[in-house]
């Protein structure tokens, strides 16, 4: 069964990429401007990003999804079809827990438009309602403000600060927590019924 859920905003699509999404996905990537601050890699090379390469993403996205390990959708403006940015999901536990991380990230020549909060509130939709998460976490480097700001103005609430919780740059790193959870009245389908 292939892996279609998807979302529409005032004015984005939030959806899984198609292989024929290549030209417009290469080209957010390649329309990138230089970096402007921490956690912004600017530009990038994506010289060996071939329509072949993406076939392949496309596919293992697909994969994940069906093991349920991960959820990759795409952002794209609707009327333009331009690729905007990712959002993702990764499976941390199902049974009792219906726990998961999100991950975000928007082409910097998007920014300050609005469009990841947008994107973001729409995949929080799909994760609580199709994918039936009941937890939603965002792991986030404790100086990157841009980023905790965009989970607290979806309604993510800071929980704690997670010590050498993630391996990057060659060291272990400080990373905040902030979680959204599926209104507490209602229970997931997936959870654990009873015996």
């Amino acid at each position: 069964m292939a892996f279609t859920n998807s979302r529409k905003t005032e004015r984005l699509v939030i959806r899984p990429l198609r292989k024929k999404d290549y030209k417009p996905w290469l080209s957010g990537f390649e329309s990138r401007q230089p970096a402007v601050r921490k956690y912004d890699p600017g530009k990038i090379d994506m010289s060996e990003c071939t329509k072949e390469w993406f076939a392949a993403l496309v596919a293992k996205h697909q994969s994940l999804a069906q093991e349920d390990t991960a959820h990759v959708f795409g952002v794209f403006e609707e009327k333009s079809e331009t690729h905007i940015g990712m959002v993702d999901f990764s499976t941390l536990a199902r049974d009792q827990f219906q726990w998961a991380r999100i991950g975000y990230t928007i082409h910097n020549q998007h920014w300050r438009k609005g469009f990841a909060k947008e994107a973001v509130e729409a995949a929080l939709e799909i994760a609580f309602e199709d994918l039936d998460f009941h937890r939603v976490e965002a792991h986030i480097n404790i100086n990157n403000e841009p980023s905790y700001r965009l989970a607290e103005s979806v309604g993510m609430e800071y929980e704690c600060t997670r010590k050498g919780f993630i391996y990057e740059g060659l060291q272990w790193t400080d990373h905040l927590v902030y979680y959204i959870q599926k209104d507490p009245g209602v229970v997931s389908e997936m959870a654990v019924t009873e015996e």
